[in-house]
């Protein structure tokens, strides 16, 4: 008579204290994916700004593939909304425990990619402000770089860790993920960021911004028989030897810095400070929306007549927007500014800003125009 014998196999036994270090890795990791994820596809023109830099950059340092990247420069558009709408995702899936492994090894390819990024932009000075979490908060670039590593660390430890996760049936809810993720940064690109978290927002004083928050504060660092001696007031030795000055209250610092507006008659910056002032924000004519024009003009037009001074802001040439203005019959003052600093007011081409004694009024993607009725309210509410 056979008998059968039934063969125990071996379950690996995960010590608790495992276990609880993968969950609160998993917690982690997907806590910030989503937050970082979230803060970009708000406002993916921003990312899309980031990534044109580094494309550009690595086009310069690396010549035989110049070509390459000047090539993707079109598409970081599509980039961006992908890469923040792929955050958001695979921090819920982690979240959730859906498809796990696949999950936890696309998260590290993900963020080895982001470390490479970010320790390139440490370690050459380039790009120093990555963009990881949009302009809700700036970190510098050795901080990026060491956030990347904790989290590089951390997915790691999911991997090590993944059996002890159990796959999940929640594919509709990361599908409604992925949904509300692209749908948010399409939004966004139509229209303008729901959350608007740039200095130039609606309600923001200009001036005062321009200003730091409180008097600055120093340190000295100096060197005096080969040794370095920090002082909180300059030395009055002259035997010491300057070496480097550090902020001490650097959230102290004005948060705009780089603002100014100019003509061939001098520098007009102030005076976008005085009385009511509608500006026609043109970053270039390349990437021209034109199809609003005439309801910009009717704007335009329309509140020249109520205390309202409309003008041109742009960063293109005089010839072209002198061209630009007699095609579309813009009889308005033309006034010069940094192509960054218009992208940083409106991240539309063309847009449209309201600034009444320096504060900002309101803000329009050109498929938001509004009527000449709607900007004069804007200014007469106090």
């Amino acid at each position: 008579m056979n008998s059968s014998k039934t063969r125990a196999v071996a379950v690996p036994k995960v010590a608790t204290w495992q276990r609880v270090m993968a969950q609160i890795a998993r917690f982690i990791v997907g806590m910030i994916f989503i937050f970082s994820g979230l803060i970009k596809i708000n406002d993916p023109v921003g990312t899309q700004i980031k990534l044109t830099e580094y494309f550009e950059v690595f086009a310069l340092d690396v010549p035989s593939m110049a070509g390459f990247f000047h090539g993707l420069i079109p598409f970081t558009l599509i980039l961006s909304v992908f890469f923040c709408a792929a955050e958001v995702v695979l921090g819920v899936a982690l979240l959730l425990s859906y498809r796990i492994r696949f999950t936890a090894w696309v998260l590290l390819a993900l963020i080895v990619f982001f470390t490479f990024l970010t320790f390139y932009s440490a370690y050459f000075n380039k790009v120093t402000d990555c963009g990881c979490f949009g302009d809700a908060i700036k970190l510098k670039p050795w901080t990026s770089f060491s956030k990347d590593i904790f989290l590089l660390v951390l997915i790691l430890v999911i991997i090590w860790q993944r059996n002890v996760f159990r796959n999940t049936r929640t594919g509709f809810l990361v599908g409604m993920a992925t949904v509300l993720s692209i749908g948010i940064g399409v939004y966004a690109i139509q229209h303008l960021p729901p959350l608007d978290l740039l200095p130039y927002a609606v309600g923001k004083s200009i001036p005062t911004q321009m200003q730091p928050s409180e008097p600055l504060r120093f340190s000295y660092k100096m060197e005096k028989d080969g040794k370095d001696v920090e002082f909180e007031k300059y030395p009055t030795d002259t035997t010491y030897k300057f070496k480097e000055m550090i902020l001490l209250n650097e959230s102290a610092k004005p948060k705009i810095t780089d603002y100014r507006v100019w003509n061939d008659e001098g520098d007009f910056t102030q005076s976008t400070f005085e009385g009511n002032k509608l500006m026609l924000i043109i970053r270039d004519l390349e990437d021209l929306s034109i199809g609003d024009m005439p309801a910009i003009r009717k704007l335009m037009k329309g509140v020249e007549s109520k205390n309202i001074m409309p003008m041109i802001l742009t960063s293109v040439s005089d010839k072209e927007i002198n061209d630009f203005r007699h095609e579309y019959q813009l009889s308005i003052p033309v006034y010069k500014a940094d192509a960054t600093v218009l992208k940083t007011i409106v991240r539309s081409n063309p847009g449209l800003w309201l600034v009444s004694g320096g504060v900002v009024k309101g803000k329009w993607h050109h498929t938001d125009t509004p009527t000449p009725e709607e900007a004069v309210a804007l200014v007469a509410a106090k």
